[in-house]
């Protein structure tokens, strides 16, 4: 499911490009994985493609669209207007994926109010009534990290099942409802790690559980501890 939106992603631009027919190895090149693994991942959804010809793109738009629930309308609102929520208001591709962003939500009194991307920021006190009336699906939160628990709980209480957070801390939430995070942080320390890898950093290329960089006179148990990375 999380190549799904990747090979859509790869389709919308060979579509804004005018490509109508698309091979197997060219769209596995888009999406950056290899031609074997995407076949086998169409062929899920009931679409073998055909052979000389490839896949026609519009109709495989259409058929992952409709797997990932993306031909209907998703409303959504975004909690906290700080400069990262009115980045995400202006984004134009929310709308052409089917997400239509229908409140904006802060609790700061110098930005209720104001109007950021066509719509009034509203305060956070309407929360409630905000996802009641305009029947929110999914939520937004960029508040700072003391905040956000907060917000999902009314958020959840108010009966949101689907959280994107932004905020730089874990969720609690119960089973019934779906988190993602995104913590741009944490995506900038991995990189760097790699970076330390290839320029032979601190550390080298000694990892947790790879034997074969330790000198030939150490052994696993003699080496320094390295602390696992979860890359």
């Amino acid at each position: 499911m999380a190549r799904l939106p990747v090979y859509l992603r790869a389709l919308h631009n060979l579509q804004e490009l005018g490509v109508a027919t698309v091979s197997s190895e060219e769209l596995a090149a888009a999406a950056g994985v290899n031609s074997a693994k995407l076949r086998k991942d169409l062929s899920h959804l009931g679409s073998y493609g055909t052979r000389g010809v490839g896949y026609q793109v519009e109709y495989l738009v259409y058929q992952i669209s409709r797997e990932l629930g993306l031909t209907q309308d998703w409303v959504v609102a975004i909690i906290g207007v700080g400069n990262l929520g009115r980045a995400l208001s202006g984004y134009g591709g929310f709308a052409s994926r089917g997400f239509r962003v229908a409140a904006l939500l802060d609790a700061d009194a110098k930005v209720v109010g104001r109007r950021i991307s066509g719509l009034t920021v509203e305060h956070i006190d309407k929360l409630e009534t905000v996802v009641k009336d305009r029947e929110v699906s999914i939520a937004v939160i960029a508040t700072p990290a003391g905040a956000a628990q907060a917000v999902c709980d009314r958020l959840v209480e108010a009966g949101v099942t689907s959280i994107l957070n932004f905020a730089p801390v874990v969720l609690s939430v119960p089973d019934t409802v779906e988190v993602r995070k995104v913590d741009l942080s944490i995506e900038l320390q991995i990189l760097a790690f790699h970076e330390q890898r290839k320029a032979g950093g601190p550390m080298g290329d000694r990892l947790v559980g790879d034997y074969g960089a330790l000198r030939a006179d150490e052994s696993p148990e003699s080496a320094p501890y390295v602390e696992a990375v979860d890359a």
